[in-house]
């Protein structure tokens, strides 16, 4: 017999990435404080039912609790990958991520067409950037580097950054990070950049 993982940790870390407080999500989920922060310890056993208002309350599926998760989940190839935009973004992402309960990083691949240029940003997390193809300006407080395929670069959100395509080509942009903006309390935000442009 297979041993799930416990509910409660997951629920926990879900909610602190959502930085939605135990009464917060109580509200949503329509539970009491007492009830929820016993589940959260592992100390009662909601039904399906319930959890289902837990899941539903913190923006995703009841299988993201229950379902079985294999190794081949994760796995994502090259070319096989769905393309996607954001309306009114001439970005395009491919996701590489897999949203397990627990996980914490978020990553895409950008593609990032000549000329496009990012506003200074600041925000709680980390990122990392590592350059598939093409070349990026990147502005990382009061310094501008130029970064070509092959250069990365791993920073703290909290400092003021932005970049640029300054070529005639298309450049991607291997990105990764840990952003709580990425895991806002109304579910999960655009992707890095979506709405950036200038």
């Amino acid at each position: 017999m297979d041993t799930a993982p416990s509910l409660g940790p997951q629920i926990r870390r879900r909610r602190k990435r959502m930085d939605l407080t135990l009464q917060a999500l109580c509200d949503r989920a329509g539970l009491s404080v007492g009830y929820l922060s016993q589940v959260e310890r592992d100390q009662a056993t909601p039904t399906l039912a319930t959890l289902a208002q837990i899941a539903r309350a913190l923006g995703v599926d009841l299988d993201f609790f229950v379902a079985a998760r294999r190794p081949g989940d994760a796995l994502t190839r090259d070319g096989a990958r769905p393309r996607f935009h954001l309306a009114g973004s001439v970005l395009g992402y491919e996701s590489l991520a897999n949203d397990y309960p627990g996980s914490e990083l978020s990553s895409y691949i950008i593609h990032v067409p000549p000329g496009y240029a990012s506003e200074r940003v600041a925000h709680a997390g980390e990122e990392v950037i590592y350059i598939l193809d093409g070349e990026i300006d990147q502005q990382l407080g009061a310094e501008t580097f130029r970064l070509s395929a092959g250069d990365s670069l791993h920073y703290d959100g909290a400092v003021p950054h932005g970049w640029a395509n300054p070529g005639d080509a298309p450049a991607r942009i291997l990105w990764t990070g840990k952003l709580d903006v990425l895991h806002r309390p109304e579910g999960p935000a655009s992707p890095p950049f979506a709405a950036a442009e200038t």
